[in-house]
């Protein structure tokens, strides 16, 4: 028993020999790829959008806010708090919209950047199978502390041409 044990331990060492592990940045690939530009217009164009419109509600509020700085001492009682009242709902509605635009945002970003990953792991999944890899590590993401890029094959343009992206 002990010289079957012997063997497989001696044996184990040059199977490691032929298999084959690879290496890959994927953060720096998706950058690449013409989705993730696209997305990067279409957030651009929704933040802007959602500033426009922040900007906008912004200025009514400054103005209702001058205006009754400006009539606040001449103003009957009644009007004054009702004036207050709207100069503060505004607010809250700003403060409300500033909210949801950031989460809306947010969201939109978290939607495009799992089709982009969707399709970016597709593709290292197939280079990994056709080139016959063990494991391909991704070197953006922290869950392995380190890899020797030396002992593994980089892939990253095995994965670009799969993709189509220089």
């Amino acid at each position: 028993m002990k010289k079957i044990l012997a063997i497989i331990l001696a044996l184990a060492p040059m199977c490691m020999y032929g298999q084959k592990f690879g290496s890959i940045n994927s953060a720096n690939v998706a950058q690449l790829m013409p989705e993730y530009k696209s997305s990067q217009t279409e957030l651009d164009n929704l933040q802007k959008v959602y500033d426009e419109e922040l900007q906008y509600m912004m200025n009514e509020y400054t103005k209702k806010v001058e205006d009754y700085e400006s009539q606040r001492e001449t103003l009957p009682e009644n009007i004054r708090a009702r004036r207050e009242q709207e100069i503060m709902e505004s607010r809250q509605k700003m403060e409300q919209y500033y909210s949801e635009s950031v989460e809306n945002l947010n969201n939109k970003h978290a939607e495009l950047m799992e089709m982009i990953q969707t399709k970016l792991l597709k593709a290292i999944k197939d280079v990994g199978e056709e080139g016959g890899y063990i494991c391909i590590f991704d070197l953006s993401n922290a869950a392995v502390p380190f890899v020797n890029t030396a002992l593994t094959t980089d892939v990253t343009e095995a994965v670009k041409a799969k993709l189509d992206i220089q």
